[in-house]
């Protein structure tokens, strides 16, 4: 039998890498710590990776790729299972990559490329959003006009984007240990669906109002 190839050491850094942001944030992880919970050289870990920018900028293209997969599906969502899934895929998705939303504000002060790509991801979130609330209400699941959809998809993503920010103001100790994934991303999941329950209609408004009670 052919012996398994060996995982790739660039791949290997990266796994490890977002781990250790993921548990102490971008900040406080040096790349000595990497090399050392590695155990590997620093001059291994330089050669694939030059700059602990670098490493970041990688590891956002992975959940950037993602990210425009999972929003893609968007425009497949025509009722409240459907908004349910894919809110919960979202949330997963901001969990695994969790460090760039618990340090977005210090990571875009000195990531220009970040800065930019960040920017796209919050358009494509918005785009994404419109298309889910425009599905719905095409279904007549939803009644809303066009005007309270874009001020809706505008605030599903905010609370998307900042909800682990706000999990992490609550509780700095434990938000954002892996033990309180799942109660956090139901706590988001609830709150984006909610805005959604005003203008849900009949067994539409019966069935969202099941769910998230549920919770």
């Amino acid at each position: 039998m052919a012996k398994k190839a060996p995982r790739r050491t660039a791949e290997r850094i990266l796994e490890v890498t977002l781990e250790l942001f993921n548990r102490f944030g971008e900040p406080n992880v040096s790349t000595t710590l990497i090399s050392a919970e590695l155990n590997i050289s620093p001059g291994n870990l330089y050669y694939h990776y030059p700059a602990k920018e670098e490493l970041v900028n990688a590891l956002f293209m992975r959940y950037e790729s993602a990210l425009q997969e999972l929003l893609g599906a968007a425009p497949g969502v025509h009722d409240v299972e459907d908004a349910w899934f894919f809110m919960h895929t979202l949330f997963e998705l901001v969990w695994q990559y969790r460090f760039l939303y618990r340090d977005l504000n210090d990571l875009l002060s000195k990531n220009r490329r970040l800065e930019t790509h960040i920017k796209d991801a919050l358009l494509h979130k918005t785009t994404a959003f419109r298309a889910v609330l425009d599905g719905l209400e095409h279904a007549k699941a939803l009644s809303m006009n066009a005007s309270e959809r874009e001020v809706t998809a505008t605030h599903m993503v905010v609370m998307l984007t900042w909800w682990l920010s706000y999990e992490y103001v609550r509780d700095p100790r434990h938000a954002l240990e892996p033990e309180s994934a799942e109660k956090s991303l139901l706590r988001g999941a609830k709150h984006v669906l909610g805005l959604l329950l005003p203008y849900a209609t009949g067994a539409h408004k019966q069935h969202l109002a099941a769910l998230l009670a549920a919770y």
